[in-house]
């Protein structure tokens, strides 16, 4: 197989909850390791319907992995 070059390192910040919810995910679909299962969460996202354009004024923190219900 070809060798793979990742020049580019992206830093996110997730609470406790979220990477929990990453590495059960992650643990479920047997994937090797949090960046292949980042990586895969993000291709079905890209991937996904239902998604509208981001709201004026909308900061980062309007955005989780959690749902807005289970962040309460």
């Amino acid at each position: 197989m070809g060798e793979l070059n990742r020049g580019e390192r992206l830093q996110i910040m997730l609470t406790h909850a979220e990477l929990r919810i990453v590495d059960t995910w992650r643990f479920a679909k047997r994937m090797p390791s949090r960046a292949a299962a980042i990586r895969e969460l993000l291709k079905r996202g890209i991937a996904a319907e239902g998604f509208g354009e981001v709201q004026d004024g909308q900061k980062s923190k309007d955005f989780s992995v959690l749902s807005d219900d289970a962040a309460e």
